[in-house]
C-alpha cells in the first residue's frame, strides 16, 4: 500500500530537485551541442524546432492562470507572459528568439511560420500545452520547474557557443542573457508556490509526476531533432 503521509516541504523540494538527472542537459544531442560537435545545420535545426516550444510558452502560462482561482498567484504568473510576448511589437523573448534565428543563419520568417518544425516536436510540445490546459494549476506550475535546472545550462550554452561556433553572430545571445536572471528568480518563486499549495500526498506526487513529464517533453524534442539529423 502506498504511503499517503504528506511529504515535508524539504522532502518535496528534494524530490523535485532530484529530477535534475532527467533534464535534457544530459541528452547526447545537448552534450554534443555544447562540446562543439554539431554542424551548422544541426544548430539551426535546434533553433528552428525550439521556436515551437517558445511560441507555446505564453499559451501554457495563460492556461495555468486560467485554471488558478487565486488572484495573488495570477498576478505573479502573468509576468511570464509579458516577458515572452513583450509589451509592444518587436519586444519580448519571442522576438529575441527570432534574432537568434537570424544570428545562426536562418530566415526568421521561415522560423515564424514553422515550416521547419518536425512532427514529433510539434506532438511533444502540443502535448505539454494540453497538459497545462487540462490539469490543475499546481501541476502546470510544477511542470515549469525545469527552470530550476536551466539557468546554469543557458550560461554554459553562451560560453560553449562562443567558443565552438564563432560563425554565430554575437547579437543572437540576447535571449539567453536576458532570460538567465529572470529564470533564477522565477524558479524560486515557482518552487515556493508548489511547496505552499501541494499539501496532500496526492498533490505532491502529482507535482513530481508533472515535472517528470516535462523533462520527458524536453528530451523528446532532442530525440526528434537528433534522429532527423542522423537521417540526412
Amino acid at each position: 500500500m502506498a504511503d499517503e503521509h504528506p511529504l515535508s516541504r524539504e522532502e518535496l523540494a528534494t524530490s523535485l530537485r532530484g529530477l535534475s538527472a532527467r533534464y535534457w542537459d544530459k541528452h547526447p544531442f545537448h552534450l554534443r551541442l555544447h562540446a562543439g560537435g554539431c554542424s551548422p545545420d544541426e544548430v539551426r535545426a535546434w533553433v528552428a524546432n525550439r521556436w515551437h516550444y517558445q511560441r507555446c510558452l505564453s499559451q501554457k502560462n495563460a492556461a495555468i492562470i486560467a485554471n488558478c482561482p487565486l488572484p495573488e498567484v495570477r498576478r505573479r504568473w502573468v509576468e511570464r507572459i509579458t516577458f515572452q510576448d513583450g509589451t509592444g511589437d518587436g519586444e519580448g523573448g519571442l522576438e529575441e528568439w527570432l534574432v537568434l534565428a537570424d544570428a545562426v543563419g536562418l530566415d526568421p520568417a521561415e522560423v515564424r511560420d514553422e515550416r521547419r518544425v518536425l512532427p514529433g516536436v510539434r506532438f511533444a510540445v502540443d502535448g505539454y500545452l494540453n497538459f497545462c490546459r487540462t490539469r490543475p494549476w499546481t501541476e502546470g506550475a510544477a511542470a515549469a520547474l525545469t527552470e530550476l535546472f536551466s539557468p546554469d545550462l543557458m550560461a554554459d550554452r553562451i560560453r560553449a557557443w562562443r567558443r565552438h561556433y564563432d560563425w554565430i553572430k554575437p547579437y543572437g545571445f540576447a535571449y539567453f542573457e536576458h532570460r538567465i536572471p529572470v529564470v533564477r528568480r522565477d524558479s524560486q518563486d515557482t518552487l515556493a508556490l508548489v511547496l505552499d499549495h501541494c499539501r496532500t500526498r496526492e498533490q505532491q506526487d502529482a507535482a513530481v509526476a508533472a515535472l517528470s513529464f516535462k523533462c520527458d517533453v524536453l528530451r523528446t524534442i532532442l530525440d526528434v531533432v537528433d534522429y532527423a539529423g542522423a537521417q540526412r
